[in-house]
């Protein structure tokens, strides 16, 4: 089982608005959630379709590292999610001298892209099942 992580921290992207786009691809394969994100209209799809396909990449590395045989049709989105990052204040001048703040927020987005695990069915493996 290949399991690779990829994180983007700082975006500039509300974590609300990117949450939207993240509870989009769970749980799907992870070529189905890049074409699905490709045609989403929301602005947040952009970078999250970047990181799935730098989780792709990663998983990429990771299997051939390790010796092991990645067919990149079976990789999903085990998991996806949004942190919320440093908040940046601004100020907008407002009539009779005052200030109000702008809250921009920033996103902490995480996707976890992994292949389904093998189930073994051998003899020695359901012996050991049952002793447990």
């Amino acid at each position: 089982m290949v399991e690779s992580i990829a994180r983007v921290r700082h975006i500039r992207v509300t974590p609300q608005k990117a949450r939207r786009v993240v509870a989009l691809i769970k749980g799907k394969q992870a070529e189905e959630a890049l074409a699905i994100l490709k045609f989403a209209p929301q602005s947040a799809s952009e970078p999250i379709y970047k990181l799935v396909a730098a989780g792709i990449a990663n998983a990429r590395v990771k299997a051939d590292k390790d010796g092991e045989y990645l067919d990149e049709q079976d990789l999903y989105v085990a998991n996806a999610y949004v942190d919320e990052g440093t908040t940046l204040k601004r100020f907008r001048p407002r009539a009779q001298g005052r200030a109000f703040q702008i809250k921009k927020r920033t996103s902490h987005i995480t996707v976890v892209l992994s292949t389904p695990e093998v189930t073994d069915t051998t003899p020695a493996a359901k012996s050991k099942k049952a002793s447990k």
